[in-house]
């Protein structure tokens, strides 16, 4: 059905059709110009990250991460249940295991308690996600990782722009990966970035990007002429894309503003539910800045949970649900996951709901939001 109000709509905010236009003119839409170097150049300059390279998406750079890191069989990577499939895929495709934790009551994150008993001699590596813009305790995870030799990818695809501890996220692991997909707060339609903290990964990413050719070094004249070193693949963006992004990048204040404004509208209007006992509203610790990525109400049950989002659905109003955890996948079964095994995760995932929220919705939209939730809950 149609919905009144959707979940998510994309924006125009600023200068987005006029940069597309420049790039045709420029005449290079391929990738690798004008736009996507700013763009990447705008991105190390404010996160202060040594390198960051865009790809295609938030998915390619996860892969890139593992590729860099050689992981493959007999491998295990620690990771939430409560993600993207993207997240395990990345790495899992090269014949890594996942190991799954349970989350945080309060964050939703990775649960950094956990994370020790979950480290054996086959761990090599840590993603935590950043869920809905939220850091994770990442001076936490990050010291546990040095001690057993751990090499740490964030997954920041909700978290661009947000901060822990004053730091971006994505610039604290060995490696980030960002999303600019349609659904995020900066988009492209489809995008994503390599966040790259340890310069000695810098040189094989340039060549794992390029289809595992060192053409970089060739444009730059390190070598006389360029060919196949390393496997690679495809994971260079469309200067199209990159265009689109470079404008909402000069936004990036402005947008995180505008989205704090419609976030505080449902969490001051939402208190009393909270209070009362009817709901609980996201949490955002006080070592955390976040870029108000989502807004979501947790229920008291499951089934309360369903029947808010049919509520909200036959009004209009795109309300949804989100990660189905993975553990308790087709494929998580195929790893030897079963249900009960994460019960944080499973319990907090089916009674989760995440309401409108996004760069045009309007105080009236919202109003209509919070009086549909209104009248489900107090009948």
């Amino acid at each position: 059905m149609k919905h009144r109000i959707p979940f998510n709509k994309p924006f125009i905010a600023g200068k987005e059709l006029y940069y597309i236009a420049q790039a045709v003119t420029l005449g290079n839409i391929g990738g690798d110009g004008q736009f996507t170097k700013s763009c990447s150049r705008l991105l190390e300059d404010r996160f202060h990250i040594p390198r960051v390279m865009l790809t295609p998406s938030c998915t390619a750079a996860l892969e890139m991460a593992a590729m860099l890191l050689n992981l493959g069989p007999g491998d295990e990577v620690i990771l939430p249940s409560f993600t993207f499939v993207s997240t395990a895929n990345a790495f899992v495709r090269l014949g890594a295991r996942p190991v799954f934790v349970d989350i945080r009551p309060d964050t939703l994150n990775m649960d950094e308690t956990l994370l020790e008993q979950a480290i054996t001699e086959r761990t090599r590596a840590i993603f935590p996600v950043h869920y809905a813009g939220i850091g994770c305790a990442m001076d936490s995870i990050m010291a546990i990782a040095r001690k057993h030799n751990l090499r740490v990818v964030e997954d920041a695809a909700q978290g661009v722009n947000s901060f822990y501890n004053r730091r971006a996220l994505g610039a604290i692991g060995d490696l980030g990966a960002y999303s600019f997909h349609e659904t995020k707060n900066y988009i492209c339609g489809e995008g994503g970035a390599l966040c790259i903290n340890d310069p000695t990964l810098i040189e094989r990413a340039e060549i794992i990007r390029d289809k595992g050719t060192n053409r970089q070094q060739f444009f730059r004249g390190e070598v006389d002429k360029y060919s196949w070193v390393d496997v690679g693949s495809s994971y260079v963006p469309s200067e199209i894309c990159t265009a689109f992004l470079f404008a909402q990048l000069e936004l990036l204040d402005e947008i995180r503003t505008r989205r704090r404004s419609k976030y505080d509208y449902y969490h001051e209007r939402f208190q009393d539910f909270d209070q009362a006992g009817l709901l609980k509203r996201p949490t955002i610790p006080a070592n955390c800045e976040a870029n108000y990525h989502l807004y979501y109400v947790i229920l008291p049950t499951a089934k309360t949970r369903d029947a808010l989002m049919e509520h909200l659905n036959e009004s209009g109003i795109h309300a949804i649900f989100h990660y189905v955890p993975l553990h308790g996948s087709t494929m998580g079964r195929q790893f030897g996951y079963q249900p009960g095994d994460l019960p944080i995760t499973e319990d907090l995932s089916a009674r989760l709901l995440r309401l409108p929220l996004y760069y045009e919705i309007t105080p009236a939209e919202q109003d209509q939001v919070v009086s549909a939730v209104r009248r489900f809950l107090l009948g």
